[in-house]
């Protein structure tokens, strides 16, 4: 975040005014100690200090807040959560932060909330007219909720798609956008998916079958601990869990820092070197 001043540029060329650390808390859902907490920690950068002293916040703490409540709700500890933000840039904005947010939700399952437009409203900050609510809808973040009135948000999509209200594209581009990125981010989670099954899962499963026979034949044999060689569904999800929590934030770096080369060298193909200057920030890709 750029300090001395009190307004952050904001997308589409427009300013968002700076926000105190209680209009953060409301706006990210936590409190104010936390927020502090995270301070403390190094894992939030320090407000730009106004007139009288009182501490300013911008749009990157708002997406590092959801970054990192995002990381923990994957199970990764604040100790595990650091190292993952130690490997951001320094200068990584708001919107960068946001698709890193969008990714980490990726890997858990649905968790839609239901809310009312008001609080649609207060959680983004902003009034939402019908055309913003079919935007919204468009790129995924929101949809029709169970009763009038209401709206299912997802949380890794919202703040994002949120950002997006204010740039010039149409509404036909946005689902033509979606497509796109549905149909080959499926492509690339199916084919990780039989890679993590074929060489990971199944060679663990492997070696536990063969340590439940051991254990049935030395139970055979003579009288042995209860439950030996006992797994069971839960015991084979836990263990899921346990192999595929460390590849995770792994997987996620990889497919931001791929998708920022290949957009790179798509912009520099298309329009000049000059167009892909900044399209490697996000991941701190010093390619070339």
């Amino acid at each position: 975040m750029t300090t001395g001043t009190t307004a952050v540029p904001g997308p589409g060329g427009t300013d968002e005014p700076p926000l105190t650390v209680d209009e953060l808390a409301a706006r990210a859902g936590v409190t104010v100690r936390t927020i502090r907490f995270y301070g403390t920690r190094g894992l939030l950068p320090p407000p730009v200090i106004g007139p009288r002293r009182v501490g300013h916040y911008g749009p990157e703490h708002l997406s590092r807040l959801a970054l990192i409540e995002e990381l923990q709700r994957q199970g990764m500890t604040l100790a595990a959560v650091e190292r993952y933000l130690e490997q951001l840039p320094p200068d990584i904005g708001a919107q960068d932060l946001a698709i890193h947010r969008a990714l980490v939700a990726s890997w858990v399952p649905d968790s839609a909330e239901v809310v009312a437009r008001e609080e649609l409203e207060r959680r983004l900050g902003r009034a939402l007219g019908d055309d913003d609510i079919g935007r919204l809808d468009a790129m995924g973040a929101v949809a029709r909720g169970p009763e009038p009135g209401t709206y299912r948000i997802d949380p890794g999509l919202l703040r994002l798609a949120a950002q997006l209200l204010d740039v010039p594209i149409a509404y036909e581009t946005i689902l033509a956008a979606r497509t796109v990125l549905l149909e080959h981010t499926r492509s690339v989670a199916h084919e990780l998916t039989r890679l993590f099954r074929d060489e990971v899962w199944q060679p663990y499963r492997d070696r536990e079958v063969k340590g439940a026979e051991a254990a049935e034949e030395a139970q055979a044999a003579g009288p042995g601990p209860a439950g030996a060689g006992r797994g069971g569904q839960d015991g084979r999800a836990e263990a899921m869990r346990t192999l595929s929590a460390p590849i995770r934030p792994l997987v996620v770096q990889a497919l931001v820092t791929a998708f920022q080369r290949s957009l790179k060298e798509e912009l520099r193909a298309a329009f000049g070197p000059e167009a892909a200057g900044s399209a490697g920030t996000a991941t701190g890709d010093f390619g070339p």
